[in-house]
């Protein structure tokens, strides 16, 4: 099922993780609701960037989002938020691009190796943060560092 033109429903839920551990990430239909908008997002940043761009994590069941060590409120849980990359533009300078253009979103991290983009069920914090990880846990920090 493609969800926009160039982003479809398995991409979105595809996770190795939930394949290696046998864990159902099949999304309720009011989650699929929430990765069509996540999927409009999207097609804007792939305009944006001029190419492609990779999801290393879409959706993730409340099941996986434990396994994995995700957040407890995380969005990635309602369907509203992508970890993404893309092989032409470092991770650090994505995140630039997506913060100085007029792309709407709720949560914009740069992770190092990939960056998080969100949206909210209610009005867009537009909150921008850098992560890093250091023995084994993860400090949030405001902007792009």
């Amino acid at each position: 099922m493609n969800l926009s033109p160039h982003f479809s429903l398995a991409e979105l839920v595809t996770s190795q993780v939930a394949t290696r551990k046998d864990i159902d990430n099949t999304p309720a239909a009011a989650v699929v609701a929430n990765l069509k908008r996540l999927a409009a997002m999207l097609e804007q940043v792939r305009a944006l960037v001029g190419m492609p761009i990779a999801i290393s994590s879409g959706y993730r069941s409340p099941a996986l989002n434990k396994a994995v060590g995700g957040a407890g409120n995380s969005a990635h849980v309602l369907g509203l938020a992508a970890d993404i990359s893309t092989p032409k533009l470092p991770p650090k300078a994505l995140a630039l691009l997506i913060l100085q253009s007029g792309i709407v979103f709720d949560q914009l991290i740069y992770e190092g190796t990939w960056v998080h983009i969100g949206l909210s069920v209610g009005a867009p914090r537009r909150q921008v943060l850098t992560a890093k990880f250091t023995g084994g846990r993860v400090n949030y920090m405001a902007g792009i560092l």
